[in-house]
C-alpha cells in the first residue's frame, strides 16, 4: 500500500507562508466598533441622525484612513490601538489625526448611555472627586467651561493622574491625554466630551453649552468607574 501522501502539514504550511507574506493591512486592520446601543437611544439629547452620521462615517473615516496608512508604516501592525497612543509622536500626521480620532470615537460611545440606565458614579470616584474638585457638580462646572472654551474642534477630558489625583483638560482635534506630545497634560482618561461641530451641529447648531448640558443626561457612570478603578483608583496616602 501506497504511503499517505502528508497533504495537512503541507496545507498547514503553505498557510501560513501565505499569511507571513500577506499585507500588514490585511492581518491587523483595525475596525469600526458597534455602536453599544441603538442610535436613537440617545435621544433627545443626541438625535438619531447626528449619532448614524457621526459613528458610520466620521468614525468610519478614521478607521479607514487609518488602515490606509499601514503600508507606509507597517510596525502598526504590531500595535495595539492603545499602544498607539503613547507611541504616536513616531507616526506622521496622519496617523495620529486617524489613530486618536478611532481611539477617541472608540471610547467616546462607551462613556455613554441612554439617559437612567449609566448606574451613578461609585463611592471610591465620588471620593477622588471631592479631593479634587470639592464636589460632583464643582467637577461638572470645571468640565463644562473647559469644553466651552475649547476653541475650534477637540475635546474635553476628566483624567486620571499619575498620582491619583484627577483633573479636568482638553486636546485639539483628535488628541487625547494619553498621547506622548507637548502640550498634552497626560493621564488615564476616565471621560471624554466630542466638541467638534459634527457631533452637535444638527441639534444645536451654535449652542455649544447647550449640547454639553444635555450630554450629562448620557453618562456611563459604570464604564467611567471601571475605568476608574482600571487605572488604579485613588492614591493611596504615603505612610
Amino acid at each position: 500500500m501506497a504511503p499517505r501522501f502528508p497533504w495537512r502539514p503541507l496545507l498547514a504550511g503553505l498557510i501560513a507562508l501565505l499569511l507571513l507574506g500577506a499585507p500588514a493591512s490585511a492581518l491587523a486592520a483595525f475596525t469600526l466598533p458597534p455602536l453599544p446601543y441603538p442610535v436613537e437611544a440617545l435621544e433627545p439629547a443626541i438625535d438619531a441622525t447626528t449619532m448614524t452620521l457621526h459613528h458610520d462615517r466620521h468614525h468610519g473615516a478614521y478607521v479607514a484612513n487609518l488602515n490606509a496608512q499601514f503600508a507606509a508604516n507597517p510596525e502598526l501592525a504590531r500595535l495595539s490601538l492603545d499602544a498607539l497612543q503613547g507611541q504616536i509622536s513616531r507616526f506622521p500626521d496622519a496617523v495620529r489625526n486617524n489613530g486618536g480620532g478611532h481611539w477617541n470615537h472608540s471610547q467616546f460611545w462607551a462613556m455613554m448611555a441612554p439617559a437612567g440606565q449609566g448606574g451613578a458614579a461609585s463611592p471610591a470616584l465620588l471620593t477622588a472627586i471631592e479631593a479634587s474638585f470639592g464636589s460632583l457638580e464643582a467637577m461638572q462646572e470645571r468640565f463644562n467651561q473647559t469644553a466651552a472654551a475649547r476653541f475650534g474642534s477637540g475635546w474635553a477630558w476628566l483624567i486620571r493622574r499619575a498620582d491619583g489625583s484627577l483633573a479636568i483638560s482638553s486636546t485639539a482635534n483628535q488628541d487625547n491625554p494619553l498621547m506622548d506630545l507637548p502640550g498634552i497634560e497626560r493621564g488615564t482618561p476616565l471621560l471624554g466630551l466630542d466638541v467638534w461641530e459634527h457631533a452637535y451641529y444638527l441639534s444645536y447648531q451654535n449652542r455649544r453649552p447647550d449640547y454639553i448640558k444635555a450630554w450629562w443626561s448620557l453618562i456611563n457612570w459604570d464604564t467611567v468607574n471601571r475605568r476608574f478603578d482600571d487605572a488604579g483608583g485613588a492614591s493611596k496616602p504615603a505612610d
